[in-house]
């Protein structure tokens, strides 16, 4: 079975063209079940570099369905038999005020539109850049 990817190298996603936000945002607990920009916002803001872009959204996708460790390599399969959304389409980027960076090893870390870092991921010549999806159409 071919695999769907959704990792980026040495790549910074920017915040979209449309989002509102002048700096990185916490999302917003809403009840009493964490959302995927949660889920997304603390396993990347507390383990930076740590995680692909496909072994987050695995993860995410593997906790939101209470799957058993027995169940991940069949849902694994699953999961990436189809394409899936990158971290293009994250909420932390499009809504939240986060760019993301993805390194060398296609590790990802969250850095807010506001920061140092960001400026400097925008400004280097050494990495692609691409733009976040837009929440709505222009």
């Amino acid at each position: 079975m071919k695999g769907h990817s959704t990792n980026y190298f040495n790549t910074f996603i920017e915040v979209a063209a449309d989002c509102r936000v002048e700096m990185g945002e916490v999302p917003p607990h809403k009840g009493n079940k964490k959302s995927v920009a949660n889920l997304q916002y603390e396993m990347i803001s507390e383990q930076p570099y740590q995680f692909t872009s496909d072994e987050l959204l695995f993860a995410i996708y593997a906790l939101r369905k209470d799957l058993s460790q027995e169940e991940y390599p069949e849902a694994k399969n699953q999961f990436f038999s189809k394409g899936q959304a990158c971290l293009r389409a994250s909420p932390l980027t499009k809504r939240y005020g986060f760019g993301i960076h993805s390194n060398k090893d296609g590790k990802v870390a969250l850095f807010g539109r506001e920061t140092v870092e960001y400026e400097k991921f925008t400004e280097d010549q050494s990495i692609t850049k691409i733009k976040a999806m837009r929440s709505k159409k222009p």
